[in-house]
């Protein structure tokens, strides 16, 4: 495993500069920056284009070069990192996708007169970028940070809506998605907000804009994904390179925007082995107070211990844990410990994590397969629900928590994998997930040759 930031001294400098430029959430920046470590080990010079919106710590990247632009996004239509639902994420994206452009073309320019660059690499969602790239003649190469089968879903949304599933009056719907299986009608990405034309809007756009693009990066390996990726091919023929997990090619090192709590570790070093459920939800999603109260009853009645990352502003209405009554709140501590963010790899890799309850993000769903956690899984919006659904019912790892945040059902699914027969099996089946991923990363690996492939790939634009 290579130290971040350095190259094999065997490995011959490509000596190339790549242009990089993630989109402002930390699971579009997270993955992004490494893949710039990844880059760099391989001889390439890294510049991060980045907004001013939740920008990376310069600090832990000494070996990059930052490039601010000053997009002028309105502060009180979205405040950077409390992007509380789909809705907002919306905005964020229509906002940046329009006073991006003049700058990020500037910008562009300037450092294209300064030096020469091999590429652009931005965020599939930066459709923008595609025809700034197209003006200026750079090949631009596009970074999906979410799962080939979440894109798949994206990309045939003209066909879910002609077919009517978005006017259905039962959102919620345990049918069957007969187009796409084994989608259920609530697993697509629908917004019940006035920015569902929007979702629509932007989903069009970036397929459009990808078709456009020398070439698209995937955080995934072959052998996860292999039936999507055959549909990717077909409908993006273009380079594909499934180089991921990104995060497995160095040792964990972090590019949070939030403060990490180490007693998180220490708190589980005092754990049996293969006794505690890791709670987080991630970096966005927001919950009620009900959700909240409902959540910690499933918890203490599930008689288990968990890990659990309550992130500050993650209720509604609420700074942090104060809507817990004392009774409760000392129930939860007995059997849990609750920190406002944790270093989520090292707790996933730790002996005492048995199990993960997650919100499903791309990211998150990644990580827990790449150290064989089981997952309890409850998706919220975007491509959450499709990767929940992919957890279920393709690879068999985890549970769906179908009805919401219901204590009972909780419990239910809680018990069903850290004490029934049924989480035996999915362990030993994410096992075997956890060998695939060490095996896709190795000398003649799928995500290794990818990898080789997309070098030279770049080398030759």
């Amino acid at each position: 495993m290579e130290k971040q930031g350095e190259k094999k001294a065997s490995e011959q400098s490509t000596g190339g500069r790549l242009l990089l430029f993630p989109m402002p959430l930390q699971g579009h920046i997270n993955p992004m920056l490494q893949l710039a470590n990844i880059l760099h080990s391989k001889g390439f010079k890294i510049t991060i284009i980045h907004t001013n919106i939740n920008f990376p710590n310069k600090s832990n990247y000494p070996h990059f070069t930052f490039e601010p632009i000053s997009e002028s996004l309105v502060e009180n239509e979205f405040e950077g990192s409390s992007a509380a639902d789909i809705g907002n994420v919306l905005i964020l994206i229509k906002l940046l996708n329009t006073t991006c452009v003049d700058p990020f073309r500037d910008c562009m320019v300037r450092l294209l007169s300064e030096e020469p660059v091999l590429c652009l690499i931005t965020d599939a969602i930066l459709v923008f970028t595609q025809a700034v790239a197209d003006k200026i003649k750079v090949p631009r190469i596009v970074l999906r940070t979410g799962s080939l089968s979440s894109f798949h879903v994206f990309h045939a949304h003209p066909l879910l809506r002609e077919k009517g599933y978005f006017s259905m009056e039962d959102y919620k719907s345990e049918a069957p998605v007969a187009e796409i299986p084994p989608l259920k009608v609530k697993d697509i990405p629908m917004v019940f907000t006035h920015e569902e034309e929007s979702l629509h809007e932007i989903m069009e756009a970036m397929m459009k804009a990808t078709k456009a693009a020398s070439g698209l990066i995937w955080n995934s390996f072959e052998e996860l994904e292999q039936s999507s990726l055959i549909d990717i091919r077909q409908d993006f023929p273009i380079p594909n390179f499934t180089i991921g997990p990104f995060h497995k090619y160095f040792q964990a090192s972090s590019s949070s925007l939030f403060t990490q709590d180490r007693t998180s570790i220490s708190w589980l070093d005092l754990q049996k082995p293969e006794s505690v459920l890791y709670v987080s939800f991630g970096s966005i999603l927001t919950i009620d107070k009900g959700e909240f109260l409902e959540m910690a009853w499933g918890l203490v009645n599930s008689m288990q211990k968990f890990l659990w990352v309550v992130r500050p502003g993650v209720i509604r209405g609420s700074e942090w844990v104060e809507p817990l009554p004392d009774g409760l709140l000392e129930a939860v501590r007995k059997r849990g410990h609750i920190v406002k963010w944790a270093p989520q790899q090292e707790v996933l890799a730790h002996p005492a994590t048995a199990c993960f309850w997650t919100h499903t993000g791309w990211n998150s769903t990644l990580e827990s397969i790449c150290e064989g956690v089981p997952m309890i899984c409850s998706p919220c919006f975007g491509d959450q629900p499709v990767n929940a659904r992919y957890v279920e019912g393709v690879w068999k790892v985890g549970v769906v928590l179908e009805n919401g945040l219901e204590r009972s059902e909780i419990e239910s699914g809680i018990r069903r994998l850290m004490v029934d027969e049924e989480g035996k099996e999915m362990k030993r089946r994410m096992a075997c997930l956890k060998e695939k991923v060490n095996l896709c990363l190795k000398q003649g690996g799928s995500s290794n040759q990818s990898l080789q492939n997309l070098v030279s790939y770049i080398m030759s634009l």
